[in-house]
Formats: C-alpha cells, sequence, structure tokens
C-alpha cells in the first residue's frame, strides 16, 4: 500500500456503529422477532437442591385451555454438554441444583403457559446436599454423578469417575517440593472467591422451529452460534447442513452465553410440537439461578523465595466449584492450571487444579475465565510474600515480572510478542501515587504508613496493586474465516461470524477493513446478523479472541479481494498486478497514480468501452487458524495452549471507615500492553466496563445459599449490582508493544481489565484495615467483624 495515503481510520476513535440504535430502541434482540404460529413454553424449576424426583402431577396443567403439551426429562433423556455430556434439557429422575429446570408447557401464550406451569406439583425425597468443592471431596460425600465414567467427553478433559470431581489439571514444572524446602522464607495461604452471576442486560433466549424440509432453525441469544449447530447435530443427529443457528444483536454475554443451554430445550419442544416455532426465555429470576453463572473458587497457594525475592517456587491447588453439571467450568479449571502463577516467572511449579461438582447451579464461561478467581488467589499471596520479606510489594512483582524468555506453568516459552508488564506497572504506580515501602505496613488500623494515610482519626486512606495475565482458553484448531463482497459504489460488505454483543467488534472489524483497503469508513458495511448457512465458520465469540483472530481473517480476505482487483484490472491499465496499488476506492499504478480505476468500475467486472466484459464479482476469502498451539500433557501440564498472553497491571485506591467497615473506592487505574489501539474509546469502554464489573464482584456481588443449598438472592433487587453514583475515578493507560502476528499489532483485551480488580482492591483494604483479607466479597459487614476483632463469618452476604 501507498505509504503517503492519507491517515485512515485505524487508532482514531470512531463511534461504535450499533451505539444510535442502541440507545434509540431500534436494535432488535432475540426475543424481538415474532413469528407466525409461535408457541411459548414456560419451564418448572426445581425448589430443592438435590432430591430423587418421586412423581410429577401435571393433570391440572394439561388440562388448562391453550396449553398444547407438558413434557418432562422422561420425554428428552439425551445427555448434552460443551466438553462433557452430563447434563440432560430437563432433569430425569433426579434434580442437582436448586433451579435445575425439570418439565416444560407449551401453550398457545405466555401467561397461559405461566399459569399452567404453576399448576404441577413435584413430589421429592431430599437428598444429602454438597455445598462446596472441599465438601465434595470428603470420603462420605454422595456422588453427585454415580455414571461418570459413561458420559462421553472431549480427549482434553479427565474426569475421575467415583468422586464428584468432573475435571482434574496438572502442572509439574521443575521439583516444586524440593525447591521449597531451600527458599529462604516460605508462605502459604488459603482463598475463596464465591459463585456470581453475569447480570446481562438480556436474559436467555432462544426460539426453535422446523421447516417443511426437515432444516431446524434456531434463533438464540449465543455468543457460539457453530458451537450450538456442533453440539446439536452431535447428540440428536442432526446433519450440519439441516441445523441453521441465527444470531442478531446480544444484549451482553460476558461468558454466560458461550455454551449451549436453552437451545436444544426449544428444538426438543418444537420437535414435540410438529415443528411449530417455539419461545424458550428466562425470566430475570431463572437466568440468575436456572442458568449458569460464575464458578466459585477454594484455593490454596504456597510460595518460597530467596531473601532478595526473587521467586522459586509455587504449590497450587485450586478447586472450583462446577455446581451440578460440568457445562465450561471444567475448561475454565484447566485454563487456571496453565496461567496458575499468575505472571510471574517461577521455575519450579506444582498445580492441580479441580473442577468439582456441588449442588449449586451450575457454573460457565465467565470475564477472565477463571484468571479473575487465580488472580485474587496469586496476588493475596504475593502480598503476604512480600510482606514476609519486608519488600515493596511493586518491587516483588517487578522483580518477578515473566517476559520474554521465560517459561509459563505449562513450559511455554514466551517470545517477542509478549508484553511489557514492567512497563505496565510503573505507569500504574505513577498514577496512584503509590509510595516505595521497605518494610512490612502497620499493624494497628489506626497507624499511618507507606500508602496509607489516616484523613481523620477514623477514617483511612490507602493503595494496593496486582498484575494479572491471561490467554485465551482455545482448542487447538480454534479457527475463523470471513468474506468481503462488493457493492455497484465500490463499498464493501464484510461477512463474519463474529457476534456483537456489546464488545464494538464490528466497529473494529470495519476499521481493520477500512483501513487496509484505503477506503473511507463510510464504505465498509459489515454484516450485522450471523447465520450459521451464510456466514463463515468462526469458533465462537469469546475468549478476547475475535479481534485477533476475526481480524486476521478479515485481512486475508482483504488482501484476496485486493489480488483479485489488481488481477482485473491489470488489463485495462496495460500494467503488471504487481504494479499496481488500491487505496481511495481506486486501483491505480503505483508510479502513477493518476493512472487509474475507480473500484466501482472493476469490482462487478470491468467492461471496455466496446462492451467486451471481463472478471465478474470480486469475493474475498479469507481464514485464520491457531498457530503452533499444542495438548497439554496430561501428568505433567507440559504444551502451549495459548495463543497469545495479554499482560497489565492494575491499581487502586480506597477510603476505609474503620468505625463500621463501610469504605469507598476512589480511583482504579489500569495499564496493559494491548499491542496496538485499534479504536481507543471502545478499547477504553471495555476496560473501564470490565474494571467496574470487577469491583462489583469484588465488593459485594455472589450468591448467598441457605442450609438447603438454594440461592436466596436470585432477583436483581437482592442481588446488589454496582450502581450509578458508586463508581470510582478511571483511569485507562495502553502500552502498545505491538503483537508480531495480531491484525495490525493488535491482542485481545476484552476480559483482562476485570481480572486485577479483586487482587488490588483486597492489596488496598487489607492495607487500610491492618488484616489480610483472603476472601470475597469485601462487604463492610466482613471489614466490620475483622476490624472489631473478630473471625469473618463465612453466612454473611
Amino acid at each position: 500500500m501507498d505509504g503517503t495515503r492519507p491517515k485512515g481510520p485505524l487508532g482514531r476513535a470512531v463511534p461504535r456503529r450499533d451505539g444510535r440504535d442502541k440507545t434509540t430502541g431500534r436494535t432488535r434482540y432475540t426475543d424481538d422477532h415474532r413469528l407466525p404460529g409461535l408457541l411459548y413454553a414456560s419451564v418448572v424449576n426445581s425448589t430443592t437442591a438435590h432430591a430423587r424426583i418421586v412423581s410429577i402431577d401435571a393433570a391440572r396443567a394439561e388440562a388448562l385451555p391453550g396449553v398444547r403439551g407438558v413434557f418432562t426429562g422422561r420425554d428428552f433423556p439425551q445427555r448434552l454438554g460443551l466438553y462433557l455430556g452430563d447434563k440432560p434439557a430437563l432433569a430425569v429422575d433426579r434434580v442437582r441444583y436448586s433451579g435445575e429446570p425439570l418439565a416444560a408447557v407449551v401453550a398457545d401464550d405466555e401467561v397461559t403457559a405461566r399459569q399452567a406451569a404453576s399448576l404441577i406439583k413435584v413430589t421429592w425425597e431430599e437428598l444429602p446436599v454438597i455445598a462446596s468443592p472441599t465438601e465434595a471431596l470428603l470420603p462420605e460425600a454422595p456422588l453427585l454423578h454415580p455414571d461418570l465414567a459413561e458420559y462421553v467427553h472431549i480427549p482434553a478433559i479427565f474426569p475421575e469417575p467415583g468422586t464428584n470431581i468432573a475435571h482434574h489439571s496438572r502442572i509439574r514444572k521443575g521439583d516444586a517440593a524440593s525447591a521449597l524446602a531451600t527458599a529462604d522464607l516460605v508462605i502459604q495461604g488459603s482463598f475463596g472467591f464465591p459463585p456470581r452471576d453475569h447480570a446481562a442486560l438480556e436474559p436467555r433466549v432462544a426460539i426453535a422451529r422446523i421447516t417443511s424440509d426437515g432444516t431446524v432453525v434456531i434463533r438464540t441469544a449465543s455468543q457460539s452460534p457453530y458451537g450450538v449447530r456442533g453440539i446439536m447435530s452431535r447428540v440428536f443427529g442432526i446433519p450440519p447442513g439441516k441445523l441453521v443457528v441465527e444470531v442478531a444483536e446480544v444484549g451482553g454475554g460476558f461468558g454466560g452465553k458461550a455454551g449451549i443451554q436453552l437451545e436444544p430445550l426449544a428444538y426438543l419442544l418444537s420437535r414435540e410440537m410438529g415443528g411449530r416455532p417455539v419461545r424458550v426465555m428466562n425470566s430475570r429470576e431463572q437466568d440468575m439461578t436456572a442458568s449458569p453463572g460464575g464458578p466459585g473458587l477454594e484455593a490454596r497457594v504456597k510460595l518460597g523465595a530467596r531473601k532478595e525475592g526473587a521467586l522459586l517456587a509455587a504449590e497450587i491447588e485450586f478447586f472450583f466449584d462446577s455446581g451440578g453439571y460440568a457445562d465450561y467450568a471444567v475448561n475454565v479449571s484447566r485454563a487456571a492450571a496453565y496461567a496458575s502463577t499468575g505472571p510471574y516467572a517461577i521455575p519450579h511449579v506444582t498445580t492441580d487444579s479441580y473442577c468439582v461438582y456441588t449442588n449449586h447451579p451450575f457454573a460457565t464461561a465467565f470475564r477472565g475465565f477463571g484468571h479473575i478467581e487465580l488472580s485474587f488467589a496469586v496476588e493475596r499471596a504475593m502480598d503476604l510474600l512480600a510482606q514476609g520479606l519486608g519488600m515493596d510489594p511493586v518491587e516483588i512483582r517487578r522483580k518477578n515480572a515473566i517476559r520474554q524468555g521465560d517459561t509459563t506453568p505449562s513450559r511455554d516459552e514466551l517470545d517477542a510478542n509478549t508484553g511489557n508488564l514492567r512497563e505496565c506497572l510503573d505507569r500504574v504506580v505513577r498514577h496512584i501515587g503509590w509510595q516505595r515501602q521497605d518494610s512490612p505496613p502497620p499493624e494497628q488500623p489506626n497507624s499511618p504508613g507507606p500508602n496509607r494515610e489516616m484523613i481523620r482519626d477514623h477514617l483511612v486512606r490507602a493503595r494496593g496493586v496486582s498484575c494479572y495475565w491471561k490467554a485465551p482458553a482455545i482448542p487447538t484448531f480454534t479457527d475463523a474465516g470471513a468474506m468481503v463482497t462488493f457493492n455497484d459504489d465500490g463499498s464493501v460488505n464484510v461477512i463474519t461470524g463474529a457476534v456483537e454483543m456489546g464488545q464494538g467488534i464490528h466497529t473494529g472489524l470495519a476499521q481493520i477493513t477500512a483501513e487496509a483497503l484505503g477506503i473511507d469508513l463510510s464504505m465498509v458495511h459489515v454484516v450485522r446478523e450471523v447465520m450459521t448457512d451464510r456466514a463463515p465458520h468462526d469458533w465462537t465469540s469469546a475468549a478476547s479472541r475475535t479481534l485477533f483472530m476475526v481480524g486476521r481473517a478479515v485481512l486475508a480476505a482483504v488482501g484476496d479481494a485486493v489480488d483479485q482487483i489488481k488481477r482485473v484490472a491489470s488489463a485495462p491499465l496495460r500494467a503488471p498486478e504487481e504494479d499496481l496499488e488500491v487505496s481511495q476506492g481506486r486501483v491505480f499504478l503505483r508510479d502513477d497514480p493518476s493512472w487509474g480505476l475507480p473500484l466501482a468500475e472493476v469490482v462487478l467486472g470491468y467492461v471496455y468501452p466496446n462492451g467486451n466484459a471481463i472478471g465478474g464479482p470480486v469475493i474475498g476469502r479469507g481464514k485464520y487458524i491457531a498457530r503452533h498451539l499444542s495438548h497439554i500433557d496430561p501428568e505433567t501440564g507440559e504444551g502451549r495452549p495459548g495463543l497469545e498472553w495479554t499482560l497489565g497491571a492494575l491499581g487502586v485506591e480506597v477510603e476505609l471507615d474503620l468505625r463500621d467497615g463501610t469504605f469507598r473506592v476512589l480511583k482504579s487505574v489500569c495499564s496493559m500492553d494491548v499491542g496496538r489501539v485499534i479504536n481507543p474509546v471502545i478499547a477504553r469502554g471495555q476496560v473501564v466496563g470490565a474494571m467496574a464489573m470487577g469491583i462489583g464482584y469484588a465488593t459485594r456481588e455472589s450468591f448467598l445459599f441457605d442450609q438447603r443449598g438454594r440461592v436466596i438472592n436470585g432477583k436483581l433487587r437482592d442481588y446488589k449490582l454496582l450502581r450509578y453514583g458508586e463508581h470510582p475515578r478511571y483511569v485507562v493507560d495502553f502500552v502498545e508493544t505491538p503483537q508480531g502476528d495480531g491484525p495490525f499489532g493488535a491482542r485481545g483485551l476484552g476480559e483482562q481489565g476485570i481480572i486485577g480488580v479483586p487482587g488490588a482492591l483486597s492489596s488496598a483494604l487489607s492495607r487500610a484495615a491492618g488484616y489480610q483479607l483472603d476472601r470475597l466479597p469485601l462487604t463492610p459487614e466482613y471489614l466490620w467483624t475483622i476490624l472489631k476483632g473478630g473471625e469473618a463469618d463465612d453466612t454473611l452476604p
């Protein structure tokens, strides 16, 4: 391309393409699509966490006018699962969590369906409840899945039949036990992170129908249209070409819509209704308790170091709370294993990461994909280590920050694409005004010290820092495809499988396309709806890999289109293809830009003055597949599972009232190495949104359970989201060390802003309170108990 052309749209803060429609209410989400003859389903959910289903009496429901049918798990016994096939569409004989779907009513209208569902009576035989991962591993714990050995699973997942372990990942790098024996200091701690909800604006919904030729069409709010198609094809024996998944705009995902959830039930009910369209849609309470949330974690971390602060070894145990079924949680625990040390170079590592069945609502992918949980545990341990060594917490992180040439826990050597963690840490330190701390923090809450100032006799201000990293937890064969076509005026259509769910991906892809073609952004049209029978295959819109991989596919498609344009134009321009350039809506001779043609005269075929025509419609095709990844060795954990690592640091400043444990987050600063910023406004919005979520989960958002394992805050009025007026000042500072194989040097950033928040916030509040906090959420009740010298009550919200 001509280096003298005007500056393109890359790196510019162009407005989001979906912004106006969303703010004016014109965007059509899944439930806005109404089909002729639509029937409505209402699901009956379990009110107990663990029980044998003795009977389901649906007689009164079936007798209600307008009811088309009532169905139970006995009607649909197939087991489904993304990685491990353990979950039926409706519970069969047994429920494993409170909220589990166990019956469904199909009726002519929504009111009738709900009324009929309320008439169904279920008789239970209560069974013992498993309330935590460690409880699930006790010898006397009941087996939640006695048939685990019979379940189909992918080769990368290692369930342990005869236990409640759905998956076990091992990391064996060096000799951690021997290295710990030689360390000058060894610290250890136990840390807790509770289950929680995604709280996406749009609840989960799916509408299924079967056409006259037998094609199954599913319109759904999903991050993974091709994943839904693949699983349903495999489980129900539907040929992929006869199963179409349609996804329009999705109202937030955060990982919660990355798996397969309501789609199978919608299909099964449509099949029973002779192919008529059937809608299955969660209420907000169902979305919080029947559908999956984020996994909880119980962690044990042991670190050993030299007296000057160099890390020698780590022994780590993660116990992820999968709830009643495995879903994405098995891969979450797997991803946590190979990133288990955080972004630190540690030569000897032993990690055991378990995904454990409990009687909590089942868990799935969640923004950060296990890294927010592991980061909290590791960062708390790093603060304990700094305290024990009398070192500055920032300095010990800088000293051990991973960089090119170091190896990850899975022994993958980082290359030149690795970002600059030290620079990120330095920027955070400057933004929050960190003061070097070379001695342990004061033990008394009312004592001043570095990064801890008394504002009044009861009010203390403190700062905390953390570091984080993440690579996409993806299959080794993860792919992305793209197509570009042209219109009569030379404008371009971009067709991909990327799902827009609020992250601004379609705007980013438009900028990449316009930059690569050298055309105005207004000439690029990104197709906003994904249909699996029309869009090129794409693994899923998750894992912070969409811009990276789909962006690469789009660049390849543009390159293919440019080659075709040059091939056609070379004849009328009487010039070799290699001497032509495409930019500013023209194809022209590089050495004489005045000699050229408008793209509009070439992209659909060139017509000579005498009427002869050559070429034809230009259709650019592009693809990208994850390169050089490998499977993880099941015994040692050795392998290369990460496509590209995004590294960063985060700092917070808090103000704590020592009288009652209430506090304010004053400032939250995030610096990450993103390779290259495609759109600064969208990038900042992603990071600020992630930080806001992180503050919510660190300080208040979590599920509360009664003694029978039932969620007691499964409504938005009880589940305490961060509200307007409660946010701190957000600062985002990007470092740009180009990713060599990323689109224009960019790497993923959608999840990373959330990862470091709990670690930094707990560090700041620990410094303010004079006590090392070890569990989330950091509620005023928890802090008040600590400040009064009592033991924290785990039942507190």
